[in-house]
């Protein structure tokens, strides 16, 4: 099985050989570039550099990691967030951009590596605090649009499950998972299945069933 190709962006030197050299102590993966800052990345990125999934830091000397994610999105990488910002507001932006992780840097190598193992399964890699953070707000039900399947659907999307999983659970192909959660997104007007499993979070809470 081929290594999972890993880039890191973060401006702390630290942090970055200490993320490099735990994920190549570890077999299956490969970090294929280390960089301090956007200008670099991009260089590396025109230069053809391509990667399995992306740790980025938000904030670096030449501007926030967010920028760069649609870029590494666009060539088929995974995107996880590596940061200190913890508010509602930074992690709704991350989420937005269509990121794939979201991480606290008080995270441990352990915690990144199995991160990125479900990234790489198709499925958000977002700790239960994060979750609850971006489940808060309107109390507006637009699930009410979704069809019965497409609500098992978005609940299992809640509960982290890769589309694979989620087909096995429902005896459906991975494609006909997939071709219900693009109509689910399009009908609740999202772009990524986090938003999904955060409206789901929103509906089950309401409902007291967590």
């Amino acid at each position: 099985m081929k290594p999972v190709r890993v880039l890191i962006l973060d401006d702390h030197p630290l942090l970055r050989l200490g993320l490099k050299r735990a994920l190549e102590g570890e077999e299956g993966f490969e970090v294929v570039v280390d960089c301090a800052d956007l200008g670099a990345l991009r260089g590396w990125l025109q230069d053809g550099g391509q990667a399995n999934v992306a740790i980025v830091d938000r904030s670096l000397p030449d501007g926030d990691g967010l920028d760069i994610v649609p870029e590494l999105k666009a060539r088929g990488m995974k995107v996880i967030i590596l940061t200190v910002e913890d508010d509602d507001a930074e992690i709704r932006a991350a989420i937005d951009t269509g990121v794939d992780g979201y991480l606290l840097k008080s995270s441990d190598s352990d915690q990144i590596m199995h991160a990125i193992g479900i990234v790489m399964q198709d499925a958000g890699a977002f700790p239960p605090h994060v979750l609850q953070k971006i489940s808060r707000g309107d109390s507006s039900d637009p699930l009410a649009k979704l069809s019965q399947r497409e609500m098992e659907i978005a609940e299992l999307v809640a509960q982290g499950y890769s589309n694979k999983v989620i087909g096995g659970k429902l005896n459906l192909s991975d494609n006909t998972v997939r071709n219900h959660l693009a109509n689910i997104m399009q009908k609740l007007g999202f772009h990524n299945r986090v938003q999904v499993a955060t409206l789901v979070l929103q509906h089950l809470k309401r409902h007291k069933r967590i």
